[in-house]
């Protein structure tokens, strides 16, 4: 009987210096040959489990329906479990360190999880360092061609028995909303926390002239719909595609001109005025 494949969407913090994502997208072609797979990235800073996770869940919506491959494993080698998730999305591998389980709760929760424990799921090795080759990437694999059931991979467990991952959510204090930055892309552009609800719960609109603190520096901004908005060189709070309220210079870097990365704390005022862009 012919299984339909499923594609995988593969993240982790591997970088391409060396061969570690070629060797999984070859494990992948080996035991899913009929898979598409589809790198979401592998520039996550090492070890870097959060914002693997916050990448994952800006990403899961756009992705098409299968198998969610992530490797971004600080605890490599220990004792934390492999596992594989089952969602009405599709399927989640990765390790148990909390990277999967926001994008698992945007799609709705896992109904079924398991520990990859059956040495029939796993490429044999030597050593313990590489279980996006030995452990993830066949489980994917196995999933994303049919030629597993996911509980063949291994014995079921709870959702008390598997890290969450709890991100922060912002502070409303009187007019003020304290978030913090998510994520700083490649283009020094700033993704906060806040979303453009938690604004307007403090009277704040589109076109409102913001104060922003960060540290103990305080800029006056304008909350506006695009880069173009502004002139070259200042700076604009505005939504970004994720939905979020993200600091962004147009030309420029905001994370170098404003002193922000990523867990720095952010806080929006109104100021009572409009922005005469």
């Amino acid at each position: 009987m012919a299984h339909n494949t499923l594609p995988i969407s593969f993240l982790s913090d591997f970088g391409h210096a060396d061969e570690f994502v070629g060797v999984v997208h070859g494990v992948l072609a080996k035991l899913a040959p009929e898979s598409r797979v589809i790198d979401v990235g592998h520039g996550t800073p090492r070890g870097d489990v959060k914002a693997a996770a916050l990448s994952l869940t800006r990403a899961i919506q756009y992705l098409p329906e299968g198998v969610a491959l992530v490797v971004v494993d600080p605890g490599v080698g220990s004792d934390r479990k492999a596992l594989a998730l089952e969602t009405d999305w599709g399927f989640f591998v990765g390790p148990d360190n909390g990277v999967l389980s926001p994008a698992v709760a945007m799609v709705g929760g896992a109904r079924v999880m398991v520990s990859i424990d059956n040495p029939e799921a796993r490429i044999p090795s030597p050593g313990e360092t590489f279980h996006g080759r030995d452990v993830f990437a066949p489980a994917a694999a196995l999933l994303a061609s049919g030629e597993a059931a996911i509980q063949d991979l291994g014995p079921e467990v709870g959702p008390d028995e598997v890290q969450p991952m709890l991100l922060p959510l912002p502070e409303t204090q009187g007019s003020l909303v304290t978030g913090e930055a998510w994520w700083v892309d490649r283009f020094g552009n700033v993704q906060t926390n806040i979303g453009p609800d938690d604004l307007a719960a403090v009277g704040v609109s589109p076109g409102s002239l913001l104060t922003m603190k960060v540290g103990a520096t305080l800029h006056t901004i304008p909350w506006a719909a695009t880069y173009s908005d502004v002139e070259p060189g200042e700076a604009l709070v505005h939504v970004d595609s994720a939905g979020l309220i993200a600091i962004a210079i147009r030309e420029g870097a905001a994370d170098e001109e404003l002193n922000l990365s990523a867990g720095v704390a952010v806080t929006l005022a109104g100021t009572g005025s409009t922005s005469t862009g």
